[in-house]
């Protein structure tokens, strides 16, 4: 029954912390949007949602990257715009030749480039898959098949074929399936890879029923077990949206050439600072990508490129305050699940920062660093009973020294408490106490929790024995504990007897 108890006041703190920092409470998480219940259906697609709305949603999320918003965003929304508009109106003539609005995303990784994107499914409530293209080959050689994607979508809302028609796939690494010179290695299959992915993105059908895959086959032969015929199901792609993104790391280089022998005055020197990439990016053309790689068919199915700028640790510290950062809520959220409430300060946030930007990898590395530094504490302060953890730039710049006042902070005060409970004596600690216990454990390699349940052990009975309804644990005790007890029994029981 007590144990249910704890269980109940654990449950109501996790809650509390939720609740606190404003995240979705438990019950709440994989919740339909808007409250919906049952299958997602292509009536729960923001056909309408505007740009400008979507562009200040995504601006509250991401940090920067101001220009990549207002492309990306523009341009899908005029995609399901000019689907609702044809939704509504089925009458209107096809146009034959009618290129969608499939997009490019360059920049340096760990720069938001799948996070712009899977924000921006989420907020029109449409299926979203992602592949790499490192992993796909020309049909016939070994690696997956870029169709599989499209099966993916279908499988990801439940066998809805017609919902699945109207998602997003987005392809990263897309820079690792341009051709180079040479006619041997793997770029026979990076050209197959560019043409099977050409005719998804114009428009194709691709057949639910794979040859390889022994599942849906055996589907295949139930369905037409079950009503007399075969059917078989395809996926159009008219209306799929394909994103891709890649570092691309040496393009900047094609484009001055380009810009060079155009006569645009540039010296022999490299550019190859963060703002010299910057201003070739916005001077992409075309060509520069078939240079690169690819064909030109493929570049032609392509028709949004922007880019995404490298991110400075100014830029990693504005992420970290933003109160929509995914890193800091998601950090909390480990933490809240063992009943601990997370905080943070401005000195700890730029420390993290700093740490990050050194590493070279975005926004990713912001999560390496946080699991360096907290991982420790998030291993043992649910033990200790912590249930607060402020996180201060000096716990950043000595977090060992951090943890022991911490865990040893709580320790003492977790066991008065539950000493007091268990006995009705108020029991205290010294400030010698608590330095010579922190010591004691430290030579000993256990906890100070560990060392105070040995030494004081025999204290809950000596101390009722003696009638004591308070006690303070002083060094003396810690040092000898058996000898101060015995000299405590005695001197009472002579005074009693006295």
């Amino acid at each position: 029954m007590s144990e249910d108890r704890g269980t109940f006041r654990y449950d109501k703190r996790v809650r509390e912390i939720l609740q606190e920092q404003m995240m979705p409470d438990a019950d709440e998480l994989g919740a339909p949007p808007d409250g919906k219940s049952g299958e997602p259906t292509v009536e729960d697609i923001r056909f309408d949602i505007p740009p400008e709305e979507l562009i200040s949603y995504l601006r509250s999320y991401i940090v920067g990257q101001d220009r990549a918003i207002d492309v990306v965003a523009t341009k899908i929304c005029t995609h399901f715009h000019r689907m609702r508009l044809e939704r509504e109106n089925p009458d209107l003539p096809l146009i034959v030749g009618n290129v969608k609005a499939n997009m490019l995303l360059i920049g340096p990784t760990g720069v938001g480039k799948t996070y712009l994107v899977r924000l921006i499914a989420h907020k029109l409530n449409v299926p979203f898959v992602k592949g790499d293209a490192t992993k796909f080959s020309e049909t016939g050689y070994v690696g997956g098949d870029v169709e599989d994607l499209v099966r993916e979508l279908v499988h990801q809302v439940g066998e809805n074929i017609k919902l699945a028609e109207y998602g997003i796939v987005y392809i990263d690494e897309i820079d690792k399936i341009a051709s180079s010179a040479s006619w041997w290695g793997p770029d026979v299959s990076r050209s197959g890879v560019q043409r099977n992915l050409l005719k998804l993105m114009e428009e194709t059908e691709v057949d639910m029923k794979v040859p390889h895959d022994l599942a849906s086959q055996m589907e295949a032969v139930i369905e037409t077990q079950r009503t007399g015929h075969a059917v078989r199901k395809k996926v159009n792609t008219r209306n799929i949206l394909f994103v891709m993104s890649g570092a691309f790391l040496d393009l900047h280089e094609i484009i001055a050439r380009r810009l060079k022998r155009g006569g645009m005055g540039f010296t022999g020197e490299a550019m190859s600072s963060a703002e010299d990439v910057e201003y070739l990016l916005e001077n992409l053309h075309s060509q520069d990508l078939m240079d690169y790689g690819f064909e030109s068919e493929f570049v032609g199915r392509i028709p949004v490129v922007t880019s995404l700028d490298e991110l400075t640790e100014e830029g990693l510290f504005e992420i970290l305050k933003n109160p929509n950062s995914a890193v800091i809520q998601g950090k909390k959220r480990d933490f809240a699940a063992y009943g601990i409430e997370l905080t943070f300060d401005d000195d700890a946030l730029r420390h993290i920062a700093h740490n990050a930007h050194a590493l070279g990898t975005g926004a990713r590395g912001l999560v390496s660093v946080f699991e360096k530094l907290l991982l420790p504490f998030e291993r043992s302060l649910a033990s200790a009973g912590v249930d607060r953890l402020h996180v201060t730039g000096e716990l950043c710049g000595d977090p060992d020294a951090a943890m022991n006042e911490i865990v040893g902070r709580y320790a003492f005060d977790n066991f008065a408490a539950r000493f007091t409970k268990q006995t009705g004596i108020r029991l205290e600690f010294s400030p010698g106490a608590r330095d010579t216990a922190t010591a004691m454990a430290a030579e000993r390699g256990i906890t100070v929790s560990g060392l105070l349940r040995e030494t004081l052990k025999d204290f809950e009975y000596g101390l009722k024995l003696v009638g004591r309804r308070k006690f303070t644990v002083t060094r003396n005790v810690l040092e000898n504990p058996n000898g101060y007890l015995d000299r405590l029994v005695k001197k009472s029981y002579r005074g009693k007897k006295e």
